[in-house]
């Protein structure tokens, strides 16, 4: 199973030396532009506009498109993320399974107009267990372990 969030355009990066004047479409961010960019990133359009949308099929955040800043893209990502991992735990719970494993990437870009770094997306990975005893494959298992480890744990001194 694999949940994904992603923004919907790439971005990240430095600073240099040069100053740019603009209007502040970001605030608290950067007024300095970097080499080689078109903005600073406090005057970055491309970083105002960005928006982030879930595509799983799950009650989760972000099912409408929502902006987050760049510096605030990586808490809000992981968050979300974390939802993901805890449903899958709920899932497991609820269906009698066991979660064997867990995973969450965070995904980074840099912006092509002001060269800020910032989190692009993040994908969860899960693998669930699900033990089925009415399958005769699993009885079977069962009952060959009970004959494997029926004595392995023998005190002698009682």
């Amino acid at each position: 199973m694999s949940m994904t969030i992603g923004a919907f355009q790439p971005y990240g990066g430095y600073y240099g030396i040069q100053t740019q004047t603009g209007s502040v479409k970001n605030p608290g961010e950067s007024e300095v532009t970097a080499p080689g960019r078109k903005s600073s990133p406090a005057e970055c359009e491309t970083c105002k506009e960005r928006k982030y949308q879930d595509g799983s099929d799950e009650m989760v955040s972000f099912k409408s498109a929502s902006h987050i800043s760049p510096s605030a893209s990586a808490s809000a990502v992981r968050a979300h993320e974390q939802e993901h991992v805890s449903n899958a735990f709920k899932k497991a719970a609820t269906d009698g399974g066991k979660v064997l494993q867990a995973s969450v990437s965070l995904r980074t870009a840099i912006c092509p107009e002001c060269g800020t770094s910032y989190i692009a997306g993040g994908e969860t990975t899960t693998k669930i267990s699900y033990t089925n005893e009415e399958n005769p494959y699993q009885k079977q298992k069962k009952i060959q372990d009970s004959l494997r480890y029926t004595g392995q744990n023998l005190d002698l001194a009682c």
